[in-house]
């Protein structure tokens, strides 16, 4: 194997993130196949969060009609509709100690026994995040779901799926479009999914602009 080869396999995963950007626009004529979307997803499942409390949930829009709803909500950016999946980013409205005790519970029977000093750090959240209140709870959890985002848009971009990870919508109305509050949860953060068009996006041939390195990493 040449060392041009080497190099170009040991960079795999980074000259794919090299590669994304946030598409602008998305060709609607092109559907991202199911079995990608399933392994971008699951890379929001399988991302660490704070204490493996798994604090969010993930919503898969596909429905027309209801991503012809959420556009309007979510300053009109046409990737909502022109993707063919759109990926909600759902936080828990609170830790209460039902959510505590379901994922501790679950953790012993996926493991299949007891640890005493696992049952300690049960108390010790039971006793701590259902008094701090609801709103400091739910920040807490949304920052959970960002890094189950994160996970996805890296997925996405190792799959040669394209995405544009957004903000910039009113979540107490996509919580509504959703039912998201009845099920205990608040919209963090969305992920449309799709191919960028051929032309009519302004930021596809610009250079990747990122601070270099020594501005950006410190060793001490």
């Amino acid at each position: 194997m040449s060392n041009t080869t080497t190099h170009s396999a040991d960079n795999a995963l980074l000259d794919k993130l090299q590669w994304r950007y946030a598409t602008k626009k998305m060709n609607p004529a092109k559907v991202v196949p199911q079995d990608k979307v399933d392994r971008i997803v699951e890379a929001a499942r399988l991302a660490p969060t704070s204490s493996g409390l798994q604090p969010f949930e993930v919503f898969v829009v596909t429905d027309a009609a209801v991503r012809e709803r959420i556009k309007p909500i979510a300053w009109n950016q046409g990737q909502i509709t022109d993707g063919s999946h759109l990926l909600v980013f759902a936080a828990w409205d609170d830790y209460t100690p039902e959510r505590i005790n379901a994922m501790f519970d679950y953790t012993n029977e996926v493991r299949g026994f007891k640890n005493e000093g696992w049952e300690n750090y049960r108390n010790m959240l039971l006793s701590t995040y259902p008094q701090r209140g609801a709103e400091v709870n739910h920040q807490h959890a949304a920052r959970q779901a960002y890094i189950g985002m994160s996970a996805s848009i890296i997925a996405a971009a190792f799959e040669e799926v394209d995405s544009t990870p957004m903000e910039g919508f009113d979540p107490a109305a996509l919580d509504e479009i959703l039912g998201l509050r009845a099920k205990g949860l608040r919209s963090v953060a969305i992920l449309p999914l799709g191919y960028r068009a051929d032309e009519g996006d302004w930021l596809v041939n610009l250079k990747k602009v990122r601070r270099p390195r020594e501005q950006f990493v410190t060793a001490v």
